[in-house]
């Protein structure tokens, strides 16, 4: 088997000094579980890298790939006991970059901080519900785990730097695992129980104050502007002599003298002239109507109820008051 090695160089993420006490710390322990694969691992300080070859005693080729992976893992901060389980069959890992997704450093802090959630809750319901290892340092996302789980990390991260927030991705990944148990939904599609979420506020274009249409478009150029000689010969004051020119002139400054001068005239008389007054009219009264009633309407409803009712014949009005009055006066 040939030999080969794979280079981490660089300073590890985060405090450099702490970091290589970590790792001069922790190297033994790496030695020793590279070495049950017969992988060689060195630790350079001085230069500040890391180095993995493989053996003559190798028999795994893919063992190197994962020494890389467990150097890579260590170089970003990951603690030596979640890294090492990288060496393990069904474990794999994903380096996620992050710090070229967003230009603004301040929103990428703030969506970094999504990520991780107040005092780290969202990131460990994403690493209990993923069975992965997730590690957000610098400009990177580091996660170990099973392959389902990688994808599904990638993908809440990604999003999360989109400005989705990953509250809607763990909520789809919950109903994921109760349908998962299912054995009859296996088979069948899961959109119609996953939630759907729509952008409530969607940036609007901004639209210009001043629109301006377009023209519609002619071959023709557009027709040359008349210059001063071409007025002039117009309204005939190209031939006029050079006293004429300036007697004209002058008569028309004194046009517009006048004019502004009986302008402002108007404008001073304005604070002169009085306002007009609303004329004083008395408010006359209503006669009021409640004390006059109408006797000959009320005399013919009587009479109608008369003839409607009793069928009397026709009475005279007036032998009726005369002989009311008569009977008064016999009373008296």
């Amino acid at each position: 088997m040939e030999r080969g090695a794979l280079h981490q160089r660089g300073q590890p993420q985060g405090s450099v000094g702490g970091e290589e006490a970590y790792l001069k710390e922790c190297w033994p322990l790496v030695q020793k579980a590279l070495g049950e694969l017969y992988i060689k691992g060195t630790l350079d300080l001085i230069e500040g890298s890391m180095t993995v070859s493989t053996t003559k005693k190798a028999f795994d080729p893919y063992a190197i790939v994962r020494a890389r992976d467990l150097i890579k893992l260590l170089a970003r901060s990951v603690p030596f006991e979640q890294a090492v389980r990288i060496l393990q069959d069904d474990m794999a890992c994903d380096i996620i970059k992050i710090g070229t997704l967003v230009r603004n450093r301040e929103r990428f802090v703030k969506r970094r901080q999504r990520l991780i959630g107040p005092k780290g809750s969202t990131l460990k319901a994403l690493e209990l519900l993923t069975s992965c290892y997730v590690m957000v340092q610098g400009n990177t996302v580091s996660a170990l785990g099973p392959f389902s789980g990688l994808k599904e990390v990638r993908k809440v991260v990604m999003d999360t730097m989109k400005n989705i927030h990953p509250i809607y991705n763990i909520k789809a990944l919950m109903i994921k695992r109760e349908l998962a148990k299912d054995p009859e939904l296996r088979t069948q599609s899961w959109d119609r129980f996953l939630p759907s979420f729509k952008h409530k506020n969607l940036a609007k274009r901004k639209e210009p104050k001043k629109k301006t249409v377009k023209k519609e478009y002619t071959p023709f150029p557009p027709p040359q502007p008349e210059s001063q000689i071409d007025k002039e010969l117009a309204t005939g004051e190209f031939f006029l002599r050079e006293n004429q020119k300036r007697r004209k002139k002058m008569e028309e400054i004194k046009v517009k003298q006048a004019e502004a001068l009986s302008r402002k005239q108007e404008e001073r008389n304005k604070a002169f002239i009085p306002p007009k007054e609303k004329p004083a009219v008395k408010k006359q009264k209503k006669a009021s109507t409640e004390g006059k009633i109408d006797i000959e309407a009320i005399k013919d409803k009587v009479k109608k109820a008369k003839n409607k009712k009793l069928g009397a014949p026709p009475v005279n009005v007036a032998t009726a008051t005369t002989a009311g009055s008569e009977k008064k006066m016999k009373n008296r």
